[in-house]
C-alpha cells in the first residue's frame, strides 16, 4: 500500500490557457514521463453507497469525506490501482493498492472478499468498508493528463482535458466506452497538490495563470451532468 498526504487545489482553465501555463512550466518543473504531446490517458472507476453517500457529502462541503475508486491508464493493462481519498480538513489523504487484471474485476462485480488474498491492512479496510455501506460501482472517468513534478514538498501540477463519463458500461477493461462529455471540449481541470507549501516560483505562475477555483471533483461533475441531462 502507498500513501500520500497533501494539500489539494483545483481550478476550471480553458484550453488555451492550459497550453499557456504548460508553457511556462515545462522549463522549471519535471514533466512526468509519460507525458507525450498529448498526456496520458485516465480512466477511473468510481463507487459510491447505494444512497451516494460520498457524492452528497462532497456536495455538501463535509470536511470529513471519502472517495473510492479503481483507476487504469490502459485497457489493455494487466493491473489496476484501487484508491481511497480522504479529506481531512485541508488535507487530502489517498491511499493506493495494486490489484491484478482479475481481482479488480472481480470487485466490479461485488466480489470484495478477492481483497482479503492481499496481505495488507487497506486492503482489508476496503474490503470492509465496501461491504459494510454497500458500496456499488457508479460511475467510469476517462480523461487526457498532462502532469509535471518538483521534488520538493511533492509538488505535482496537472492538467486534464477531454474528461468524459458513462454509467451504462461499467466494464473498466473494455477496449471502448461510449463516453458523454463532462465538461465543454474547450476546458479543463487544473490540479495543484502538495505537501505543506507551495513553492513561490511555481505558486507565481499559478496565479498569474487565467483561472478559477473549483469546489467539486470529476467523479461530483460525471454524476451532475448524468442527473442533468439524463444519460
Amino acid at each position: 500500500m502507498n500513501e500520500v498526504y497533501r494539500q489539494e487545489k483545483k481550478y476550471f482553465m480553458t484550453l488555451v490557457n492550459m497550453r499557456n501555463l504548460s508553457g511556462l512550466l515545462e522549463p522549471v518543473m519535471i514533466p512526468d514521463a509519460h507525458n507525450g504531446s498529448q498526456g496520458y490517458r485516465i480512466r477511473s472507476l468510481y463507487f459510491d453507497t447505494i444512497h451516494e453517500k460520498d457524492y452528497e457529502d462532497k456536495i455538501d462541503g463535509l470536511e470529513i469525506r471519502r472517495k473510492i475508486r479503481l483507476r487504469i491508464y490502459d485497457p489493455a493493462a494487466d493491473f489496476a490501482m484501487l484508491e481511497m481519498k480522504q479529506k481531512e480538513g485541508g488535507y487530502q489523504k489517498k491511499r493506493s493498492l495494486r490489484l491484478s487484471r482479475r481481482d479488480a474485476q472481480q470487485i466490479v462485480q461485488g466480489r470484495y472478499d478477492s481483497l482479503l488474498q492481499y496481505n495488507d491492512p487497506f486492503a482489508a479496510e476496503c474490503c470492509g468498508l465496501m461491504h459494510w455501506q454497500c458500496y456499488r460501482p457508479k460511475t467510469i472517468v476517462e480523461y487526457n493528463r498532462q502532469a509535471y513534478i518538483a521534488k520538493e514538498n511533492k509538488i505535482r501540477v496537472t492538467l486534464d482535458y477531454e474528461i468524459r463519463a458513462t454509467e451504462t458500461n461499467l466494464d473498466l477493461f473494455c477496449p471502448v466506452l461510449n463516453l458523454y462529455p463532462v465538461l465543454d471540449p474547450f476546458n479543463g481541470v487544473l490540479e495543484v497538490k502538495y505537501n505543506g507549501f507551495l513553492l513561490s516560483y511555481i505558486k507565481n505562475l499559478v496565479n498569474a495563470a487565467n483561472r478559477s477555483e473549483l469546489s467539486v471533483s470529476k467523479y461530483c461533475l460525471a454524476r451532475s451532468a448524468s442527473m442533468k441531462f439524463g444519460f
